[in-house]
């Protein structure tokens, strides 16, 4: 997979491990000052979305967090 699928929007992940877990940490880390005028919180959950391809326990997280977002979007429904 070379693309997170975000909504309507494609999010391109880099190839390697490496630089998965490093641009991850470092959007995580970065999001950390997210009171500054370039840097955003945006940053945070797009780095745990990066970080989840190979980290088992941000991975089991994120399918977490998709189970719940789905059964309330059933609820909603109803």
């Amino acid at each position: 997979m070379h693309h997170i699928p975000l909504g309507r929007f494609r999010l391109p992940v880099p190839r390697t491990k490496a630089l998965r877990i490093s641009s991850g940490g470092l959007f995580v880390i970065l999001g950390l000052f997210g009171f500054l005028p370039l840097l955003g919180f945006w940053m945070i959950p797009v780095g745990l979305l990066l970080l989840s391809f190979d980290i088992p326990q941000v991975r089991r997280m994120r399918r977490i967090a998709v189970v719940r977002w789905h059964r309330a979007q059933q609820r909603s429904e109803d």
